[in-house]
């Protein structure tokens, strides 16, 4: 009985993608996407003999935890073969050209045929799903072939329906996994409550960040226009975001720089932030000559973010005031304190490590962003213990791409 309903979910599901495919862009490319995508698998599968190792996201953040995991094992078994699956458009369509991974697509409906149809298709040696993602067809099928499937940076919550009297049929998901690496001790303990194996080994997005940081390239344009002033980076912002910069950019363009990286690279919102601000700014693509006397640089493209924190002693990360926060990890790596709004930000456990520690510092809009700031820039004691402690907290949490590597090196050598 539990099946079918869930069955009946995961229809419903489906159809209210395909009824909203009509009019928005999102579900349009979630059904287009599963389209023929059975004979472009086989077409795959046909075309190769090596042994497949199957790693799937949800969406782009996954992407990046699992990232570190994929790029070790194409430098340790060269002969494997990567196939990264998303459920989501927003990580298919930004990653769907990765060149670490040798195909990718987005994964079939939960259907106890299609997770079937997949795994025999596929015929993984290994299987790595991704923080969130328990599918119950295909942690069943992969169980039913003995295929090893685990979990990577793997969090849960006592809240979920795992724990709760009528989870029974996701408490049989979790127990297709073969083992589980954890992100927090809480979901350890969790997994023991149902006498599934785990370790603790927190988020492989630490190995990926810090490996950046060991990047000698420098963005020149950004370098020239910090010169030697400090410098706030504001990432992934949203206008909720802007709301609360443009004032503080504003009263502090006199002695701090900034550097704005918007989430939506769009003409409209570009234009709205240059209209916003008093002080002079110019556009990263309209760069010319001499910058010393701008106080904004905005950042018209994508894909530089990750290094221009690099540039900053301080960092506003946004999205915290809308669906939820964006990486603070490329932010901390750099050791400098973090801002970033009070609304959707404690589903992360590195917000919350980092608030706690006194790194990062949760505001509801500008009057208590001033009062944080001036903080730590009236108080260099205060400065320096912020940006020690991001500093740390980054090196407390890397290793845990390799101690999921010595796993998955036991079973690939076995194979």
């Amino acid at each position: 009985m539990p099946e079918f309903f869930y069955s009946l979910a995961i229809y419903l599901l489906k159809s209210a993608y395909i009824l909203a495919s009509s009019w928005n862009t999102k579900a349009a490319q979630f059904v287009k996407g599963r389209r023929s995508i059975f004979a472009h698998l086989k077409q795959y599968s046909d075309n190769r003999s090596e042994r497949v190792v199957w790693v799937h996201c949800a969406s782009l953040g996954e992407f990046e935890q699992g990232r570190p995991i994929m790029e070790s094992l194409k430098k340790n078994f060269p002969d494997v073969k990567l196939l990264l699956t998303f459920f989501s458009p927003s990580g298919y369509e930004n990653k769907k050209n990765y060149s670490g991974a040798d195909a990718i697509f987005y994964l079939p409906w939960d259907t106890a045929s299609n997770a079937k149809r997949f795994v025999e298709t596929v015929n993984p040696v290994l299987a790595i799903f991704i923080k969130y993602e328990f599918w119950y067809n295909y942690s069943k099928a992969l169980k039913k072939k003995s295929i090893p499937l685990i979990s990577v940076s793997c969090i849960l919550r006592p809240t979920q329906a795992f724990f709760k009297w009528y989870g029974g049929i996701f408490r049989k998901t979790l127990r297709n996994f073969d083992f589980f690496f954890a992100q927090n001790k809480e979901t350890v303990d969790l997994l023991a409550s149902l006498n599934l194996q785990s370790t603790l080994t927190g988020d492989t997005r630490f190995d990926r960040v810090f490996e950046i940081t060991k990047s000698n390239d420098e963005i020149e344009i950004a370098k020239q226009f910090k010169g030697d002033q400090k410098l706030l980076v504001a990432g992934s912002c949203w206008a909720e975001d802007m709301d609360v910069l443009y004032p503080f950019i504003n009263l502090n363009g006199y002695h701090l720089k900034f550097i704005i990286a918007p989430h939506e690279i769009s003409e409209s919102f570009i234009t709205k932030i240059e209209t916003s601000l008093s002080v002079k700014s110019v556009r990263y693509s309209r760069v010319s000559g001499d910058v010393s006397d701008i106080t904004v640089l905005i950042i018209d493209n994508i894909g530089l973010l990750s290094q221009l924190y690099r540039y900053g002693e301080f960092a506003y990360v946004g999205g915290a005031f809308g669906d939820g926060l964006h990486n603070i990890l490329e932010a901390a790596c750099y050791g400098v304190p973090l801002f970033f709004g009070n609304k959707n930000y404690k589903k992360y456990q590195e917000a919350n490590d980092l608030i706690m520690r006194g790194g990062a510092f949760e505001i509801g809009g500008y009057s208590e962003f001033k009062s944080k700031y001036e903080m730590l820039y009236n108080h260099p004691e205060n400065f320096l213990l912020a940006c020690e402690v991001t500093r740390s907290y980054v090196k407390e949490n890397l290793g845990a791409t390799q101690k999921i590597m010595d796993y998955c090196s036991t079973i690939l050598r076995e194979k």
